[in-house]
């Protein structure tokens, strides 16, 4: 992990005292201030009363020339305030930019205005090299030195101040450098201007949404950029900077002293024996002999499950743990493999897979309690990630370095760093370079500029801070870390000068891509039922979610879209025409539509918005009404009746049962009528007189139903008038028993998935489009020559509209004066279509307040038949006009006992 102390070259620093070239520019208002009051605070440290008033003056007009409209008479402050119950007002100089009586690093926090940048000026420096002793001691380390070449060497992290009691009762003191053989001491102002700090964002705490490591990651603080006192803990900032700022006495000093140089022996002691083990021959064995690189953390190396309509191009959705699809390294853009490794590690092609700062400073981290922190490299994020745990212990860390010196020993450099980008987090829910590139720029990684890239490798620090679309006020920051990015490629030479010179300056726009929203809306349904089939076709929920499947689904994009339409038109009419306005969300329409040919769902309106109401209604059971009498002319037809044959068209007593057989309005139609007529008129009369005469008429009835693919449930039942409508079955069965016998009596199970593949092409699965001969094909052709007269003359003639042959039933399920289901269901030679309405939240409602305007009730051949021809207008567009096969009159022997 490339060290983020280090600022961006769009923030510049100033330059190590004495060098005589000016800051390349300073960090903006909050440096400017933040410098001026260690200024001021050293200064307050010196004995000679007359370097307080010139620390403070430098100090003052070090904040005025950065501050713009906050000059210096609006930051005096009252001498008096150091009489403050405060303790922090004693030991503040009085006019240095913060408010009397007020804790100093809180207000070092507060936002300000940031003016452009503009460099530290020299006076700042002259004046403290005039006021400051150039033998300050030595001090106890408080943190860790210098993380980069370019941020003073030698210098120390921090500085700690102690006031006394006494004018004079005081000492500076700074941190040792933290890498061997760094000693070279840069003098006062070196040790006051501590390196180890970065440009800091306005709040004072940390403000990551989420880990880097992605939304399931906790805040995090173990990189070394990340750390507290890079972001402005205010509870680590005063504990490091000011632990000692208290009124103590000389022994106090000296057991404080003695208490530091205890927790650096122990601390060296640590790392010695943490490298001593990685580095012995039997302590690298054991650790090789459990670093198993075999087992991983699932969800990091899942990839996104595609899913496509029956065309095999048109994405429906996917299916995800982690949003992620794997591409090869070949086609990882060369730019953006350079961009991450001098956003990331720098030293990546030539280290061995660990930092030996980063196990050092995490040894450290562990001794003093503070959090384990370091610098790490690619492949120890990479460890982090797919390996271990997102644990904060040095136990995890040595693991952590045995995992990554494996790792780097037993693969390349290249697999390893394609496996990285194929991996980590990239914010907007976007894992691995393909998601990525089409999270942030709606492109595929391998089309990726190389601004594009820099900007990708920027965000894998922390997103959740670096992305605009969360937050403008991280626009700056992602400049910053852009231009960071892209001055590090032209070091490493990855880049030329005039292709640093292009993209230098010009961040890219990340527009918001649209985000897919896998449930919501009507297509929610659609994937929910993949997912299911999938699942009963024997893949596990890995698989599913994770496995990067490309699924094609048998639904066709532009049937989709007219079963929406067609549904969401109708249902609204209803809503707008209802009397005594009843509730919009109380009704609800639900289209199933099959190939009669293959069983394969064409298109399935089960709702509005699955997020909202996940049932789905058109796989949800209601009374069938008169649909289901197709099934009673099968049972018929077997049994040894004719079309010819004729029934009851009156109202009956049956068996003295005290409710009487009869028809809608009490309708007649003679004592004679045909079973052809009775179909075609829905005459209740006739179909129960029928099965009444049947031996074990209604189980006939029932198997007929099942035969066909209509499945037993509820309302089914051993008595006659079940034939009128009362069994429940689901739009999508239904459609598929119409398919059964308008294709001839062959039955083909319905289903929504063709064919799956694996990520390399390999088919997994392909659906059993294999019919059964479930109805005789006599029987089948005949019932469908009687459902063909429904449109042509009967109830359902609105299907004639459609200009082709259509066989299909009007259907009206209601007890006493309430109607609780309406039906429509036609079918042409090749597409079978089920539309039902029902309302209340359960399907249970009643569903005359929607009547149409001009009917007597809310009929089947109402807005359930315009709904379906809506629908069936687009989906059987292109297709040719065929008839059904002709019917046989001949009779069956009666199977009557």
């Amino acid at each position: 992990m490339i060290d983020e102390h280090h600022p961006s070259p769009g923030i510049p620093q100033p330059a190590p005292f004495g060098s005589g070239q000016p800051g390349s520019g300073a960090a903006g208002t909050y440096r400017a201030r933040l410098h001026a009051q260690r200024a001021a605070l050293a200064g307050a440290a010196v004995t000679d009363p007359g370097h307080l008033d010139a620390a403070r003056h430098a100090a003052e007009g070090s904040a005025d020339h950065f501050s713009g409209d906050r000059s210096t008479a609006d930051r005096s402050t009252d001498r008096s305030a150091t009489t403050s119950t405060n303790p922090w007002a004693r030991r503040l100089p009085a006019d240095t930019g913060t408010p009397a009586g007020t804790d100093p690093v809180d207000a070092w926090w507060r936002p300000i205005p940031t003016p452009p940048p503009d460099p530290i000026p020299s006076a700042l420096e002259a004046a403290l090299h005039s006021v400051l002793p150039t033998d300050l001691p030595p001090g106890p380390p408080t943190g860790p030195g210098p993380r980069h070449p370019d941020r003073m060497p030698g210098a120390g992290a921090a500085v700690l101040v102690t006031a006394g009691a006494g004018a004079a009762g005081a000492a500076i003191t700074a941190g040792a450098a933290a890498t061997a053989g760094e000693t070279t001491d840069r003098g006062p102002l070196g040790r006051i201007l501590s390196p180890g700090f970065s440009y800091p964002t306005p709040e004072p705490a940390a403000r990551h949404a989420y880990g880097p490591d992605g939304p399931d990651d906790r805040p995090s603080y173990e990189r070394a950029g990340e750390d507290p006192e890079s972001y402005g803990d205010t509870v680590s900032l005063r504990s490091r900077w000011a632990r000692q700022a208290m009124e103590t006495t000389a022994p106090e000093l000296r057991a404080y002293h003695r208490d530091q140089r205890r927790r650096r022996v122990v601390g060296t002691l640590v790392t010695l024996v943490a490298l001593a083990v990685l580095g012995t021959g039997a302590g690298a064995g054991l650790l090789y002999a459990r670093a198993d690189l075999s087992d991983t953390n699932r969800a990091f190396t899942s990839n996104t499950t595609a899913l496509y309509f029956g065309d095999g191009k048109t994405p429906l959705s996917t299916l995800a743990v982690q949003n992620r699809t794997t591409i090869p390294y070949t086609d990882i853009p060369t730019s953006l493999k350079n961009a991450a490794v001098a956003a990331e590690n720098r030293s990546f092609w030539t280290d061995p897979g660990v930092s030996v700062q980063g196990m050092a400073r995490a040894a450290a981290a562990m001794v003093t309690g503070q959090p384990v922190q370091g610098g790490s490299t690619i492949t120890q994020q990479y460890v982090k990630l797919v390996y271990l745990s997102q644990d904060r212990t040095i136990t995890r860390k040595i693991r952590e370095i045995a995992y990554a010196l494996k790792l780097d020993n037993d693969r390349s450099k290249d697999r390893i760093l394609g496996d990285y980008l194929n991996t980590v987090f990239f914010g907007r829910d976007a894992y691995g370079v393909q998601a990525a590139a089409q999270a942030w720029f709606g492109k595929n990684a391998k089309d990726l500029t190389i601004g594009q890239s820099a900007v990708l490798a920027a965000v894998i620090q922390n997103s959740s801070i670096l992305d605009p679309s969360i937050d403008p006020d991280n626009l700056p920051r992602l400049q910053a870390r852009y231009e960071y990015v892209l001055s590090g490629m032209l070091e490493m030479g990855t880049i030329t000068q005039a292709q640093y010179d292009q993209f230098h300056g010009h961040l890219p726009a990340t527009p918001v891509q649209s985000t897919e929203k896998r449930y919501e809306g009507p297509q929610g349904f659609l994937v929910n039922m993949v997912e299911q089939e999938l699942k009963r076709d024997g893949f596990s929920e890995a698989q599913i979610n994770g496995g990067g499947l490309r699924v094609t689904t048998t639904f066709d994009p532009k049937a989709q879209q007219a079963a929406q339409d067609a549904a969401q038109k109708y249902q609204q009419k209803a809503v707008t025409s209802a009397s005594g306005s009843p509730s919009s969300t109380d009704l609800h329409a639900a289209i199933a539509s099959v190939d009669s040919r293959t069983g394969e769902v064409l298109a399935l309106y089960g709702g509005d918005d699955f997020v909202k109401n996940s049932r789905n209604w058109a796989t949800t059971a209601r009374m069938t009404g008169s649909t289901f009498k197709a099934f009673g002319v099968v049972a018929g037809l077997r049994d040894g009746f004719t079309l010819r044959s004729t029934f009851n068209g009156n109202t009956f007593q049956l068996d003295k049962q005290p409710m009487p057989v009869r028809n809608e309005f009490n309708t007649n139609y003679g004592s004679a009528v045909s079973l052809q007529y009775a179909t075609q008129e829905s005459i209740n009369t006739a179909f129960v007189d029928m099965v009444h005469q049947m031996q074990d008429g209604p189980k006939k009835v029932m198997k007929a139903a099942n035969d066909a693919g209509a499945p037993s449930g509820t309302g089914w039942g051993n008595y006659d008038r079940m034939v009128l409508g009362e069994p429940e079955v689901s739009p999508l069965d239904m459609a598929s028993a119409y398919a059964t016998i308008t294709n001839g009596g062959t039955r083909y199970p319905s289903h929504v998935v063709r064919e799956v593949r694996d990520m390399n092409g390999t088919v997994l699965y392909s659906a059993d489009t294999k019919g059964e001969q479930a109805i005789e094909s006599d029987i089948a052709n005949t019932t469908t020559y009687a459902l063909q007269q429904v449109t042509r003359a009967g109830t359902g003639t609105t299907a004639a509209d459609l200009n082709r042959p259509v066989a299909g039933k009007t259907g009206t399920a209601g007890v006493e004066d309430k109607i609780y289901a309406a039906w429509f269901i036609g079918a042409t030679t090749r597409v079978s279509t089920a539309v039902m309405y029902v309302a209340g939240s359960d399907g249970q409602g009643d569903l005359d307040p929607y009547s149409a305007p001009g009917d007597k009730t809310f009929f089947g051949s109402g807005y359930p038949a315009r709904t379906w021809l809506s629908y069936m207008t687009v989906a059987t567009q292109g297709d040719p006009v065929e008839q059904f096969a002709s019917p046989s009159y001949a009779s069956r022997p009666r199977l009557r006992g």
